[in-house]
């Protein structure tokens, strides 16, 4: 197959595409949660959508920027880049600005920058030039602990700041790894600490840790191959540490709030009293949001039409809660429309980083699209009531101009990585 190395069409303008879709669409939904009635200056940066349109505009610059840099250097530099990274996480603890509660900012004039934001992209490149240089799968346990720990530093340094939505997105990089050679039994770990930890906190830990018990038991006398006991006593052990110790988290580390939300989505308050005391403080914005989708019907209400909306029944819509303008206004249509969008663009990202020549720009495509569809997932199931309400953008979509940039990184660097795959063909 002959592919076209003209310079104007040697990036793949269908993920470009995807893109700007994603962010033209958002911003009209934008101007629509933040609007305050009268006549719209697009140019008034008093408001969110005209911040929202210079951080747009800013977008261009640096997309250029990013493909005019030659392809090479993101892998060369990759840890230098983190490196960086991890000092501007570092930096926030002594220069950081409080905003809700989370030390997660740089105040540079009259915006304010995040950099946990940033610290995504530039941990994608740490672990791609970490696995390609390895140059095989991480069987060994020593590359799989120093694989972690490039892992884990940004995502301990955003926990210690109180943003745990952010650290939370970490956990994207466990389907890199796994698409890299890491062993099936981790997936079994993760979803049995998931469960057991559920347990313990629906229920107790001592239950939690009976039910252990009993399928670890039964688990050992249906095997073919029977573990040793020593190794079966050792991870039912371990099993009854982890109910008691999530237990104790919950309990005793956990702040109020924490604690609050997580109870609701698990439905742990029994006094009808605090429960609806915490239903007002607490679940008002996934309420609301809630009615806000549901009123859109199958077409929505119309653009700038939504009552809810425009009535501002959703605190601070333009952010975190943006798909509930989108529920409102454009209806199951919409949200279907930009589902539809988000899926193609993973899709796309997944099917080029297979195509990589290269196994850095392969595993950094896999980065990309594990940290968007973590974003995306959490999201829409914060938004639905689904998940535990959890502050994380929608990529592309929500207001704010470090998450723009941080993920017009994301995808820029994997589009000149694999505009450069092309240019060798």
């Amino acid at each position: 197959m002959v592919r076209d190395t003209n310079k104007h069409f040697k990036f793949d303008w269908i993920t470009i595409i995807l893109f700007f879709l994603l962010v033209g669409f958002g911003w009209l939904n934008i101007l629509s949660a933040s609007h305050t009635g009268g006549d719209i200056n697009y140019f008034d940066f008093s408001h969110p959508y005209g911040k929202q349109l210079l951080f747009i505009f800013l977008t261009f610059i640096l997309i250029i920027l990013l493909l005019a840099i030659d392809a090479k250097f993101y892998e060369r530099f990759s840890s230098i880049i983190f490196i960086v990274s991890m000092l501007s996480l570092v930096g926030l603890f002594i220069f950081g600005k409080n905003v809700n509660g989370a030390t997660s900012w740089y105040a540079i004039g009259g915006m304010t920058l995040q950099p946990s934001e940033f610290a995504k992209a530039a941990t994608a490149l740490a672990v791609a030039k970490h696995i390609s240089d390895l140059n095989t799968n991480i069987n060994s346990l020593k590359d799989q602990i120093q694989t972690f720990l490039i892992i884990i530093i940004p995502a301990l340094l955003v926990l210690l700041q109180n943003d745990t939505g952010s650290t939370i997105v970490y956990g994207a990089f466990f389907f890199v790894l796994y698409r890299e050679g890491l062993p099936k039994y981790y997936l079994s770990i993760g979803i049995s600490v998931i469960i057991l930890s559920v347990l313990a906190l629906k229920f107790d830990a001592l239950i939690a840790s009976i039910v252990a018990a009993i399928v670890i038991t039964g688990y050992h006398f249906m095997s073919k191959k029977k573990a040793p006991f020593f190794q079966l006593l050792f991870v039912l052990l371990l099993s009854i540490l982890l109910s008691f110790g999530v237990k104790s988290f919950y309990d005793y580390i956990l702040r109020p709030h924490q604690q609050d939300r997580i109870s609701l989505w698990l439905r742990l308050e029994k006094d009808p009293v605090k429960l609806e005391a915490m239903k007002r403080t607490f679940a008002y914005n996934l309420n609301e949001s809630e009615k806000a989708i549901n009123s859109g019907g199958f077409n929505g209400k119309g653009f700038m039409e939504g009552t809810r909306t425009t009535g501002k029944f959703v605190p601070e819509q333009h952010t975190d809660y943006i798909f509930s303008t989108v529920g409102e206004e454009w209806g199951f249509l919409g949200c279907s429309f930009v589902v539809i969008l988000f899926v193609l663009l993973l899709l796309r990202i997944l099917h080029l980083a297979e195509l990589q020549k290269s196994q850095f720009s392969r595993v950094y495509g896999y980065g990309v699209a594990s940290i968007i569809f973590i974003h995306f997932l959490i999201n829409i199931g914060m938004v639905m009531g689904l998940i535990p309400t959890i502050g994380i953008p929608l990529p592309l979509f929500s207001y704010g101009g470090s998450g723009l940039w941080a993920f017009t990184i994301l995808i820029f660097i994997f589009i000149k990585l694999d505009s450069n795959k092309i240019n060798e063909w």
